[in-house]
């Protein structure tokens, strides 16, 4: 591909909730530019965008995609973003690349819940955004209602600049509102419209949206405004300039018209990018390359592959650039423009366009690339807090030699993923976004890697403490042929708040316990709490106060006192009230409000206290303390519940008393589980 200057440059991404079409936009706006030489189809598994076989095989996208199309003299940089609940992080990453946004609907399904969360990602970045209602040739589609869903959630700076000719089946062609002309398509052709005079029965809608529309590119520019009072219009050139600044500025956002899979209008969505898009900044003179990394793949054949995008000067083919984060220095050679997993070869790109390159040493997603060490780096990407964990484990030895580098593959490219090991149930732990974004990782494993492996539900972190105390002699006595063994100690056991984890005080006078044999007393109970009282799990939130003893001057040690403090701190256990703890999750769930009243009743039956409440448009926020046992398996319920248009995140938030009946019911099978272990073992 040609070298673009900034001012030709257009980087848009395409956000929207999942299946309202992005891809399919995609797609449709490559071919009619003549990027690709046939309509692809995200149902035949051949989009240019949805690459992954992972997105293929579940016609979904997982991560964000790039491809390049020239369009008339421009440049446009088409960004695909994932809609799904679950991938939206990787959405919002993608926006770093962006200059501009089109927020895509479906014309059946309207507003929907991850609607408003992109649109509030673009408005964080103040990014110009339009809306384009897609799928107008669907069965119950409706351009108006959509509209009307726009003005309720999003106000009535969105203005519609086309109008639909036809509907449902018959949408064949838009009305331009800018340019009062119609335009006609051949559903499934090659997306060039055919220019003629609006239709009688839409001349009447078709002047009022465009007198709408230059009454609001004229109400935020005085010339504008003086012009318009004195004419009562504008010339097409000043509202064609005047409403590019209105959506630079983000006073007006326009709507569009479009049905992507039989390739209606797509070459006005194109026109609009163009013309009505701002470029990136440009370049100040003599300005020194600069590169911001705002994604990062691996190719099971590439290698890493690294998405950037030119922040400032010239980066040219086979340049050298200094990692900010590592100060290494990095050989950017066969830089090209990204289309999907292909690349394109580019001798150099301005700044502002986006580029790929391969085989990077330490460069990951975040990381400022440029001339000097001294240049500021810019603002990384915040990595996302994953909302669910699940145990993973290799199927066979070979799996297990070659899970870690694979995994650490995976991570690189996917920054909502974490692997780490419970320090108390001793599992290796995957957390993501989702039940399905885990078992997407598995699929990849294997699939890339030739690596199997099982997720299975994690072991609960159960605790166990106290609510009495307790006062206790722990008394070892060994009597052998020469040295015996002898220790005795008085001990306090107390209960401490939640959270304070365990206390030791010395309260010996008089020497009853010499001084260095205090610590191993205190070494013994550690070691005893480790291995819990009630059902194995490790005892917390208590203090110990050592008080009183005795000792042999021959046959006490060191070891005898640890075995005496074992001894007490059991001894204290049986009369100091012990009881289980369980792990508290605090979850927060975005929810269409029509489902809120059925979740709230839910979490009542998962034993879980609703703590609050948040209402934005038609999306509600449950907030909820539950135990983590009770959410294990509460994806799929919610997906059932909601038909997937609610998602949520959780994290743990404290310890609290499991009941007594749920408490004997863990104990019992702690204790079964420790007996047939102990079997096995025999």
């Amino acid at each position: 591909m040609r070298v673009f200057e900034s001012s030709a440059v257009r980087n848009v991404a395409l956000i929207g909730h999942g299946h309202s079409g992005k891809t399919s936009l995609t797609s449709a706006l490559l071919f009619t530019a003549g990027a690709t030489d046939r309509l692809l189809k995200v149902d035949e598994g051949a989009s240019v965008t949805d690459f992954d076989e992972e997105e293929a095989a579940r016609k979904l996208s997982i991560s964000s995609s790039i491809a390049a199309m020239p369009w008339q003299k421009n440049k446009l940089n088409i960004i695909d973003t994932p809609g799904c609940n679950i991938f939206l992080d990787d959405a919002k990453a993608a926006l770093r690349a962006a200059d501009a946004a089109l927020v895509l609907l479906d014309g059946v399904a309207g507003v929907e819940v991850s609607t408003e969360k992109v649109w509030h990602f673009a408005e964080e970045r103040n990014l110009p955004c339009a809306f384009v209602v897609n799928k107008l040739d669907r069965e119950r589609s409706s351009f108006e209602r959509t509209v009307d869903q726009i003005h309720q959630r999003f106000g009535r700076s969105a203005v519609p600049v086309q109008l639909p000719a036809g509907v449902e089946k018959g949408f064949t062609g838009i009305v331009d509102v800018i340019r009062m002309k119609s335009y006609c398509y051949k559903p499934g052709g090659d997306g060039a419209g055919k220019e003629g005079d609006i239709p009688t029965p839409l001349e009447e809608a078709a002047k009022r949206a465009h007198e709408e529309l230059v009454e609001m590119i004229a109400e935020g520019n005085d010339e504008l405004l003086e012009e318009f009072f004195s004419t009562g219009t504008l010339p097409l050139e000043h509202i064609v300039s005047g409403l590019q600044q209105a959506v630079a500025e983000r006073r007006i956002f326009p709507i569009l018209c479009a049905a992507a899979c039989p390739n209606v209008a797509t070459d006005q969505v194109a026109n609009f990018i163009a013309e009505s898009f701002p470029p990136p900044p440009p370049a100040k003179p003599n300005d020194s390359p600069a590169a911001f990394v705002f994604k990062t793949s691996a190719d099971p054949f590439a290698g890493r592959v690294t998405y950037f995008k030119v922040m400032s000067g010239v980066v040219k083919e086979d340049a050298h650039l200094i990692n900010r984060r590592s100060n290494v220095n990095e050989r950017l050679a066969h830089i090209a423009t990204p289309f999907g997993k292909t690349m394109q070869p580019v001798n150099e790109l301005c700044c502002g366009d986006i580029g790929v390159v391969a085989k990077l040493k330490d460069t990951l997603t975040g990381d400022t690339l440029c001339e000097k060490q001294t240049c500021p780096a810019y603002e990384g990407i915040q990595s996302p807090e994953p909302s669910i964990a699940y145990a993973i484990s290799a199927k066979s030895r070979n799996d297990e030699d070659r899970l870690s580098a694979a995994l650490s593959k995976i991570l690189e490219e996917d920054r909502s993923l974490r692997f780490y090991r419970d320090p108390q149930t001793k599992e290796f732990l995957l957390a993501g976004n989702g039940q399905q974004h885990l078992e997407i990782v598995v699929s990849r494993l294997k699939r890339r890697y030739n690596v199997e492996v099982e997720l299975k539900a994690p072991k609960i972190p159960y605790r166990e403490t106290i609510r009495g105390s307790a006062s206790v002699q722990g008394r070892h006595k060994k009597q052998t042929g020469g040295h015996g063994q002898f220790g005795d100690c008085w001990i306090r056991l107390e209960p401490l708040p939640r959270g304070e984890k365990f206390q030791f005080v010395n309260e010996i006078f008089g020497g009853a316990i010499p001084r260095q044999y205090v610590p191993a007393v205190e070494k013994g109970i550690i070691e005893a709490a480790e291995h819990g009282f009630l059902a194995g799990y490790p005892v917390t939130d208590f203090r110990v106060t050592v008080y009183d003893g005795s000792y042999h001057d021959v046959d006490s040690s060191e070891m005898a006192f640890k075995l005496a403090g074992r001894k007490a701190f059991r001894a204290a256990m049986e009369q100091a009230k012990p009881t289980l703890l369980e792990p508290v999750m605090k979850v927060e769930v975005e929810t269409p409000t029509d489902f809120a009243g059925d979740l709230m009743s839910d979490f009542n039956g998962r034993r879980g206290r609703i703590s609050g409440m948040d209402v934005k448009g038609a999306a509600q926020t449950i907030h909820a303390l539950v135990p983590m046992s009770e959410m294990l398996n509460y994806q799929n319920d919610l997906i059932s519940k909601t038909q997937g248009r609610a998602s949520f995140h959780m994290e743990f938030d404290h310890y609290d008393y499991v009941p007594a009946a749920q408490a004997d019911k863990i104990i019992t099978a702690a204790k079964a589980h420790m007996v047939g272990h102990d079997e096995d073992e025999s």
